[in-house]
């Protein structure tokens, strides 16, 4: 299926993660459609994985940038707009369940809300004018925590409760420049994060398994690519009449009957 993302600019956020995390594989499967990644993050793993994809003739940049400083995100833009003066998709994926939770200072809880919320405002924002002119679309990488809540986590719900609330207000501030918002929810996925996560558990191989046994279609986890998937599916011309919604990549971990539940 072409998805016709050939030669699009896609600003990426939080895609230098490890390999195999939910941000690199959309950032690899954006090249292998031949559009045209912006990617924005922390970490200078980004530099590492935009010189392999120019050294195999894909076009992309990497902006070094700490997404809770309102000024780097200005800079990464500016040198985005300086480079490509277009800008056709932007996908907020910055993501961090850092526990900032009931018992966190002030300070740990708005920095919470500053990455995994703020961040995305300041990105659409910047983003905004281009996308007006290309009539490009907007898909933020939401997460169940701020369906479900999970405990112990205060400034993570927040943000991904608040995040879920903006695509829904962006879709409708937006609909009259054609402009498409929805957005990703992510429950289990099989990540290197996840993984590390479970290692720093004393029983962390019977917790892997009662949290698989919990997800109701296969039980198992849901993979970063199949997440990839629906990505590029939902910012292609494939989905040009969905906006508002909350498409949930979980195996129907958590809209479908607990009765599937049979332990």
């Amino acid at each position: 299926m072409d998805l016709k993302l050939k030669d699009k600019v896609v600003v990426i956020s939080g895609a230098a993660g490890s390999k195999g995390s939910i941000g690199e594989t959309i950032l690899q499967n954006l090249a292998n459609e031949g559009a045209i990644p912006a990617v924005i993050d922390r970490n200078a793993r980004g530099f590492e994985y935009v010189n392999e994809l120019q050294e195999k003739g894909i076009d992309a940049i990497f902006c070094q940038t700490d997404v809770t400083n309102p000024e780097e995100i200005k800079e990464a833009f500016d040198a985005i707009i300086k480079k490509y003066n277009r800008i056709d998709v932007v996908i907020n994926n910055v993501g961090v369940n850092d526990g900032a939770g009931l018992d966190a200072s002030y300070e740990d809880f708005m920095n919470s809300l500053k990455l995994n919320m703020v961040s995305y405002f300041l990105v659409v924002k910047h983003a905004l004018p281009l996308l007006k002119k290309s009539k490009g679309n907007i898909l933020n990488i939401g997460s169940k925590v701020g369906l479900t809540g999970q405990g112990g986590t205060s400034g993570y719900a927040a943000s991904k409760g608040g995040v879920l609330g903006l695509t829904r207000e962006w879709a409708v501030d937006l609909i009259t420049y054609g402009i498409r918002v929805n957005a990703i929810i992510i429950a289990e996925s099989w990540t290197p994060a996840y993984d590390s996560w479970i290692k720093t558990l004393e029983n962390g191989e019977e917790k892997l398994k009662s949290i698989v046994k919990k997800i109701p279609l296969g039980n198992r986890m849901t993979t970063p690519q199949e997440i990839a998937d629906t990505c590029l599916f939902t910012i292609s011309e494939k989905a040009s009449h969905t906006t508002g919604q909350f498409i949930a990549v979980d195996g129907g971990y958590v809209n479908l009957d607990r009765s599937l539940l049979t332990e």
